[in-house]
């Protein structure tokens, strides 16, 4: 897990089970002694994932035809440091400086979030030319500017310079390294134990460790996608393919049959107890199991998620609810990347549930759109008033035909 959804799970976790979270992580706290902006989601402290929860939050509204409030999109881009770069969360009233913490991840995921939601596309585009200027040599990213690379933190980069259209093989440093180069340093070659998987960070003798969260997150991020992918057209059986010189998408394909893999003999992925827990069992891992159906259904394996989905219908509503905005975005994009009903997913409604923890969306449209049918557009305009020329046509035509959606764009895929 990265810092920022270990703390996430921390506090969840200690809801859940009544358990306090250990002095060791800073979760955020359930009372935060700051009053909260009001364009904010969530009510927890925002110190260590307010830009996060923004953002997913915005990325799950999109896919499910939700325009954000003008007033949560400006409090998002009032992050943002004039440099492109966002932090974790700041007050944004007080000017960045050489002491303020940049977060790569705060940014990659603020960048996409702007793309999709189609406003103030400079701001994202000045976020994208930020991590450009931060890339290791070794072509990849760490959770800060300089910091060693790391899987998790590389492929949402990934994710947002595709996002923006810059093209990821273009994306090189002087000894001509790519951010799939560093990816692939990260994979277990197949044949081995655990092959197929990804280690989150080389360990301190460069051996490499099976992470389900950096697996997850590698084979979006060599495909060249974002956070909400959506699904893949194409159902194929994985396959982990041994060799020295694979490409991307092959790398990809074998991160994708480690996660198949392991949801095939238990349909849910579980982190190890907290320490201090009483519980010494390992405990359900419900976000990371909600980022590996995606990274499964937009990799072609939507058939193999199919398990973890109804699972996570079943044991991960209280979860999303008492994880927040960026719990509940997980499942959103988790259900629409499979063709589930996300205003239905357990008996719960968990586009009704994101929008109340936010002010209240400028828009909003039904019937909840499948990962097949017609796509919200990523284009490159800013509108103030949160309603894009693509959402104007489309409610347009749903109330003078009463025939449902028929925007005119799908969303535009990522290239890899």
């Amino acid at each position: 897990m990265t810092v920022r959804r270990s703390a996430a799970a921390l506090a969840t976790t200690a809801v859940l089970l009544g358990a306090a979270a250990p002095s060791a992580v800073a979760a955020p706290s359930p009372s935060p002694s700051v009053e909260l902006p009001a364009g904010l989601y969530g009510t927890t402290d925002p110190a260590y994932d307010g830009v996060w929860r923004q953002s997913l939050a915005f990325l799950a509204q999109k896919i499910e035809y939700v325009t954000p409030s003008t007033r949560a999109v400006d409090w998002l881009v009032g992050q943002q440091c004039d440099s492109g770069a966002f932090t974790s969360y700041r007050d944004a009233s007080q000017p960045c400086d050489s002491s303020t913490v940049m977060d790569t991840n705060a940014t990659a995921v603020a960048v996409q979030a702007l793309v999709e939601i189609d406003q103030h596309r400079e701001d994202a585009n000045n976020g994208a030319d930020w991590l450009k200027s931060v890339q290791n040599e070794d072509g990849g990213w760490g959770y800060n500017p300089g910091s060693p690379s790391d899987a998790n933190s590389t492929s949402i980069v990934v994710g947002a310079l595709a996002r923006t259209g810059v093209p990821i093989n273009e994306v090189t440093t002087p000894h001509g390294n790519t951010p799939y180069t560093a990816l692939q340093s990260l994979a277990l070659p197949c044949g081995d134990e655990d092959g197929g998987a990804f280690a989150y960070q080389p360990g301190k003798k460069g051996e490499l460790t099976a992470n389900l969260d950096a697996t997850a997150a590698s084979v979006l991020g060599l495909m060249g996608k974002g956070i909400a992918s959506g699904t893949s057209n194409a159902v194929k059986d994985p396959v982990c393919t041994k060799g020295d010189d694979l490409g991307p998408e092959q790398s990809a394909q074998n991160g994708a049959f480690f996660l198949a893999d392991t949801l095939r003999k238990k349909p849910y992925l579980e982190q190890p107890p907290m320490p201090g827990a009483e519980d010494t069992a390992p405990q359900p891992d419900y976000g990371n199991t909600a980022d590996a159906v995606v990274a499964l259904a937009a990799s072609g394996h939507k058939d193999k998620a199919e398990a973890s989905v109804a699972w996570l219908e079943k044991h991960a509503t209280g979860w999303s609810k008492a994880g927040g905005p960026a719990a509940t975005a997980q499942l959103i994009l988790a259900a629409h990347a499979t063709g589930a009903d996300a205003r239905a997913f357990g008996g719960v409604d968990l586009v009704k549930q994101l929008n109340a923890m936010g002010p209240s969306p400028a828009a909003t449209a039904l019937p909840s759109p499948t990962p097949t049918g017609p796509q919200p557009s990523s284009g490159t305009g800013s509108d103030d008033s949160g309603l894009g020329l693509g959402w104007l046509i489309g409610i347009g035509l749903l109330v003078g035909t009463g025939i449902g959606f028929l925007l005119s764009m799908r969303r535009k895929k990522q290239q890899p």
